[in-house]
């Protein structure tokens, strides 16, 4: 595990094959969100270190682009394999470094690799398209070339799945990479990198630069780097696209979200406050595709009773604990940002049901905040229209689907919605009128698999192509058009 051993207290840059020290002498302290622990301390690299990692991917390109496209399968084969080998010890890295419950982080590291199978399908993602006789005597043909050198930043939340969602199916595609991991949970990166160099991957192809803003800026500015994918909260991912692409790149930009899940008044209201409960307090909440927001239409009594004792039976602390669902959120100021948001809802009039303050006192050590319930929202209430990202649920109720269709249109985020019903009317109404990007039928979370476009709207994205399925292979790929005529 090159580079990333807790004994070497700062972490280093991988570049052209080589772990390196970063130019800048700044650093920051890696911590384990559930202890306060020091891990590691990560550089916070400079725009020269970025020069120094896009100019080697560069040069890697010349030879990259022309490695067949089997060859580049098989790499991403033993990669497959490797990370499959590994798959208990990336999840422990996971919790420890990120702070979520031991059983989503080897969830996570199962979608990550799922996110290898679907790039190593390159030979057949890479194929192009030909048609005879689109005039007479003239074929048309289309072929998918490579971009560049391109670049990823990505978020602390899901430091697995995140970059396996660009980096394996960008270098299928022909392209090298330039990852810059968030500084909150770097070591689980520096172990992607490694384990891809051991799968074979050239010097060059893959490249990783530790730091915060001047990394992001050196990346977008670049003029060698040719698209860059991030994903991260809504200010920065808005800014992030209009910097990238005022310098000529491609960008998608995955956003911030408010996820509503509607309960009818038919639902299987057991199943359905499981599915709430997981999806709002899983990953304490830091997740895109979190629900947020509950839409109850009808007399929403037993829901919130149940929601409540579902919610007080919850285990919460260290996320190597099997038993435990509810695990700290990434930071301490990230807590005290959940705890102002607490008080807006107050303020602003909503009923406070359950007050996850109380678990944060008892808790000796750690960022915690326990599972927080508030009735009686209204659209109007910041807490109903902020994406809060922490383990805070907003209930709001409604006189019919109608009414909760409209509370998914106002909102200016559009990733996810979930409908919960046995209603076979509803449902239709649901999935031709819910404005998001990604809709549950009695599903908690529903995020797509790496075969599909994680198709977040409004908002949620900014670019046109997203990741994954066709939408990522079109990003990362140009297209030439070849029409030809053959009675010379």
């Amino acid at each position: 595990m090159t580079g990333i051993k807790k004994e070497t207290v700062v972490l280093k840059n991988y570049i052209n094959g080589e772990w390196v020290e970063a130019r800048s002498t700044e650093t920051a302290d890696v911590l384990n969100p559930a202890t306060g622990e020091t891990l590691v301390r990560v550089p916070i690299s400079s725009k020269e270190d970025v020069d120094q990692a896009v100019r080697a991917a560069d040069e890697a390109f010349k030879t990259w682009k022309n490695t067949p496209v089997p060859k580049r399968a098989r790499i991403l084969y033993k990669y497959h394999y490797l990370l499959t080998e590994n798959h208990e010890k990336l999840a422990r890295l996971v919790v420890e470094e990120n702070g979520k419950a031991y059983k989503e982080a080897y969830g996570e590291v199962q979608r990550g690799i799922e996110c290898v199978e679907f790039a190593a399908g390159a030979p057949t993602l890479m194929m192009g398209e030909t048609l005879s006789n689109i005039a007479e005597e003239i074929d048309s043909e289309m072929f998918r070339y490579p971009l560049g050198v391109v670049g990823g930043i990505t978020p602390f939340n899901f430091p697995m799945m995140v970059p396996t969602w660009m980096f394996p199916l960008a270098i299928a595609c022909g392209n090298t990479f330039v990852l810059k991991p968030s500084e909150r949970t770097p070591i689980l990166a520096n172990e992607l990198v490694e384990l891809f160099t051991q799968a074979g991957a050239p010097k060059g192809v893959l490249n990783i630069v530790h730091g915060g803003h001047d990394v992001v800026n050196g990346l977008l500015e670049h003029k060698d780097i040719k698209a860059i994918s991030f994903v991260g909260s809504q200010p920065v991912a808005k800014y992030v696209y209009k910097r990238a692409a005022a310098n000529g790149k491609r960008v998608q930009a995955l956003s911030g979200a408010k996820n509503h899940h509607i309960v009818m008044p038919d639902a299987n209201i057991e199943k359905a406050v499981a599915n709430i409960i997981s999806s709002a307090y899983g990953s304490a909440g830091q997740r895109c595709m979190a629900c947020s927001a509950v839409v109850v239409v009808g007399n929403g009594d037993e829901l919130v009773n149940l929601l409540k004792q579902k919610a007080d039976e919850l285990i919460i602390g260290n996320g190597l604990d099997e038993e435990v669902l509810l695990t700290p959120v990434i930071r301490d100021s990230h807590r005290e940002k959940a705890l102002h948001y607490i008080k807006i809802g107050l303020k602003e009039g909503a009923s406070l049901v359950r007050d996850g303050r109380k678990e944060m006192a008892e808790m000796k050590e750690g960022n915690f905040l326990g599972p927080t319930i508030f009735d009686h929202v209204t659209p109007e209430m910041t807490i109903a229209k902020d994406e809060i990202f922490a383990p805070v649920l907003s209930l709001l109720r409604v006189k019919d689907l109608d009414e909760g269709l409209e509370y998914i249109r106002k909102s200016r985020y559009g990733n996810g919605a979930t409908i919960y019903t046995k209603d076979a009317k509803a449902i239709r109404q649901f999935r031709e009128e819910a404005d998001a990007g990604m809709l549950g039928i009695n599903v908690g979370v529903p995020a797509t698999m790496a075969f599909f476009p994680f198709s977040g709207w409004k908002d949620s994205f900014y670019g046109d192509l997203h990741v994954n399925g066709k939408d990522g292979v079109n990003f990362y790929t140009q297209k030439k058009m070849i029409t030809s005529r053959y009675d010379y």
